[in-house]
């Protein structure tokens, strides 16, 4: 008799929590990084890499080197020009368990704190943009390269975006042993730079290798194929795509209007 009372008695409060689960879960949806779409720009991660998700960009921390191995985003046109004002607050991660860079590291490093997610791609959200200044997304980048022919690449990309809509997007440094390093976290100096794209809807995928220097060169001097860049990182990129369609993005080399 007890038992069939507190059946009785939870019932209702059961019903009202399956309710309210299925009233708030499409909003949940919403706000999960982690659909396809996100996914599908990333890169085969390894067993080592601390894999985290943030609500616009996926990224691979590498705790030797003190910064992310990749970082992939979607990027669309609709995405582009929200105007959302840039933070410049830069934050240690709270995701990344082994902790990330800090302040200290750079100041007086003679290095920028170099965005892989770029903060003009991540400008159609507060949010989105605040999430881009963690030190997780930062990479020690000279001056005249990150201020010169990186925000050149980072740019194109933008123009890109608009031209073809949808931009799938995997970028970072290139990271190996015996690199230089910047302070009390001795965070790596990488000597270069990747980024990947594949244009799904064009069918089309080119990939840049640029060392971490000022340079006056033209964009397309950096530009090669995605299964070259893969093999310079020992990484699979685009797993995910049809494998007729990776085997085709992956080989073009020519640059893109």
């Amino acid at each position: 008799m007890l038992k069939h009372k507190q059946q009785s008695f939870l019932k209702p409060f059961i019903l009202l929590w399956i309710a309210a689960f299925f009233f708030f879960l499409p909003s949940l949806r919403f706000i999960q990084p982690n659909d396809k779409g996100l996914h599908i720009a990333c890169p085969l991660p390894t067993k080592e890499e601390q894999v985290v998700q943030r609500t616009a960009y996926t990224f691979a921390y590498n705790e030797a080197h003190e910064q992310a191995n990749w970082v992939a985003y979607i990027l669309t046109k609709s995405q582009l020009g929200s105007g959302v004002e840039r933070s410049n607050r830069f934050m240690e991660d709270p995701l990344v368990s082994t902790q990330t860079a800090t302040n200290a590291d750079y100041a007086k490093s003679g290095y920028d704190r170099g965005h892989l997610a770029p903060a003009a791609d991540m400008s159609w959200s507060l949010q989105v943009m605040q999430e881009s200044f963690y030190y997780s997304n930062m990479s020690p980048q000279l001056p005249g390269f990150n201020r010169g022919i990186w925000k050149k690449l980072e740019e194109k990309v933008r123009s890109w975006a608009a031209l073809y809509d949808t931009l799938y997007v995997v970028t970072g440094p290139i990271l190996e042993s015996g690199l230089p390093t910047i302070g009390p976290n001795q965070v790596s100096v990488p000597k270069a730079y990747f980024k990947a794209l594949v244009a799904p809807n064009q069918q089309k995928g080119i990939a840049f290798i640029m060392p971490n220097v000022k340079s006056d060169l033209e964009l397309a001097f950096f530009s090669v194929s995605i299964d070259e860049l893969e093999a310079k990182l020992h990484r699979d990129l685009f797993y995910q795509l049809n494998d007729q369609l990776e085997h085709q993005l992956e080989v073009q080399r020519e640059f893109w209007p």
